[in-house]
């Protein structure tokens, strides 16, 4: 079904990232042929008519007390949770919750998982249902997928997905190879993208889908959506925009085709209200209240991969800080900040990047000779057109610990696969390769366990920092700043006064 409405803080950020970007992450080569089917549960059976998880019976969900203002109630810490944050969501400030929880710093930065709090409660109405259907850990594309093979998982299966192939990106994909190819480029768990592909459109189970659905195997319609790969970006970055547009405290509630607004439970998890504002998307009530019940999407995922809560490993630990990063070119250079916090991959969250141009006597996309550089000791675990991922554990996976993501790298002279890094080494040279682009300049952006980590921090602390700049989100993405002390750089594709930046580190010969 189409999206009947949008949310304002998504309108809005995918209105100004299409306006006003210096550099769009993420191109949407078009395929051609697809295949797909209807629901099914696990192994068998299919749902009634066009395939969708038709409700038999509209499920209810408990609903919360009526508390006293400022009542404490119980709360177990989830990975990646702040003060900030948890203040946010209950209705509360930061302030009280330190004073309810007196062994914890007001200078922590994430809570350890599973840490019992108190937390002072101030009731909102409408609250929406508490169930939550996945952890945080298995929504991205983090330790947990490590030892997933997509391609053997597949091939055990006897529905449409395993025979299914295409042109995507200059070449001819499996199923499986476009499944991981979104689920890399996003980082989001590819086990996810395929138990909602059966869900939505029996992929795993069933042979064959009626003709009108083929193209539209996820629920999102118009040509531009048309064929497996496209909809799996489409869905993977409707599913970062919520996930992270909770995360960063941009989304509290759901609205419905019908007008009605539903506030989140306090206690939710991210990764759930991503799922229910799918859901929201692409069904209409009665089909969203079965999806996000226990016997819905939940049923199929547990079907497929397991129970998700046993054995549940949070991905973001307690007091997680980033390593000391450096400014992404060399020693004494002046580059201008063009882009201020702004999507990672896709359209809209997570506001992960930033944009940084050489100096340049002509605009536009042309030729550099200077270097962007290592922010960190790494190694190289990609390097493809116009990209580079630096890996800051060294194990050699992206999907683990610290990485840096460089987008816009060109081809010549671009730093290979394998490569031990040194902090300050060369990647390449500035372009605008590998995604559209106004003008040359390297994007980069921050993971942690496979988690983009938002340009401003995780719930209001972990800005990205480099040489003691902090990142600042502005009115909307692309603009912002970047802060030390009392200096101030505005992000600005004009590349003004106001947005040059120098690296004011010592080369490595000055310093002996």
């Amino acid at each position: 079904m189409l999206i009947r409405k949008i949310p304002r803080f998504l309108i809005l950020l995918l209105f100004t990232s299409l306006l006003a970007s210096a550099c769009q992450p993420a191109g949407m080569p078009l395929e051609s042929g697809a295949l797909a089917t209807s629901a099914s549960q696990g192994q068998a059976a299919a749902l009634p008519d066009s395939g969708q998880a038709a409700a038999q019976a509209t499920p209810s969900y408990p609903r919360r007390p009526l508390y006293s203002p400022g009542e404490l109630v119980d709360y177990t810490a989830q990975g990646g949770d702040t003060l900030q944050l948890l203040a946010r969501r209950f209705n509360t400030s930061v302030a009280e919750i330190l004073e309810a929880n007196t062994f914890i710093p007001a200078s922590a930065t994430t809570m350890p998982a599973g840490m019992p709090m108190k937390i002072p409660i101030y009731y909102l109405p409408l609250w929406g249902s508490p169930y939550r259907i996945l952890p945080d850990s298995l929504f991205v594309n983090g330790p947990a997928q490590v030892n997933f093979n997509t391609q053997e998982f597949i091939d055990k299966r006897t529905g449409w997905l395993k025979y299914y192939e295409t042109y995507v990106s200059h070449a001819n994909r499996s199923g499986a190879q476009i499944v991981d190819m979104v689920a890399r480029d996003y980082s989001v768990s590819p086990r996810l993208l395929l138990a909602l592909l059966e869900y939505k459109s029996g992929a795993l189970s069933q042979p064959s889908l009626p003709a009108a659905q083929e193209e539209f195997a996820l629920g999102g319609e118009g040509w531009s959506h048309k064929g497996l790969y496209l909809q799996l970006t489409w869905a993977a970055n409707l599913l970062n925009n919520s996930y992270y547009g909770f995360k960063n405290m941009q989304l509290s509630q759901l609205e419905f085709h019908d007008g009605r607004i539903e506030n989140f439970d306090p206690w939710q998890n991210a990764a759930s209200v991503s799922l229910m504002f799918y859901f929201n998307t692409v069904f209409e009530y009665p089909e969203y209240l079965q999806a996000i019940s226990p016997e819905g999407f939940a049923r199929i995922y547990a079907s497929l991969f397991g129970d998700p809560w046993q054995n549940e490993q949070a991905h973001i630990p307690g007091s997680l800080v980033q390593p000391e990063f450096i400014l992404p070119f060399q020693p004494g250079d002046v580059w201008a900040l063009t882009g201020g916090p702004h999507t990672a991959w896709g359209i809209g969250n997570p506001l992960a990047a930033l944009d940084f141009a050489p100096p340049s006597k002509t605009s536009g996309c042309v030729p550099s000779g200077v270097w962007a550089t290592a922010v960190s000791p790494g190694v190289v675990v990609r390097s493809e057109e116009g990209q580079v991922m630096l890996d800051l554990d060294g194990d050699g996976d992206e999907r683990t610990g610290w990485n840096v993501f460089y987008l816009h790298v060109g081809t010549e002279s671009r730093v290979p696969l394998g490569v031990v890094m040194k902090q300050g080494d060369p990647i390449g040279h500035p372009s605008c390769e590998g995604g559209a682009a106004t003008g040359t300049h390297i994007h980069i952006a921050r993971k942690y366990n496979g988690e983009w980590v938002s340009a401003e921090g995780m719930g209001g602390v972990l800005a990205f920092t480099l040489e003691g700049w902090e990142a600042h989100n502005g009115r909307q993405p692309y603009l912002g700043t970047l802060t030390r002390f009392s200096q101030v750089v505005t992000a600005c594709t004009c590349s003004n006064a106001a947005s040059f930046i120098q690296s004011d580190r010592r080369a490595p010969e000055a310093s002996r």
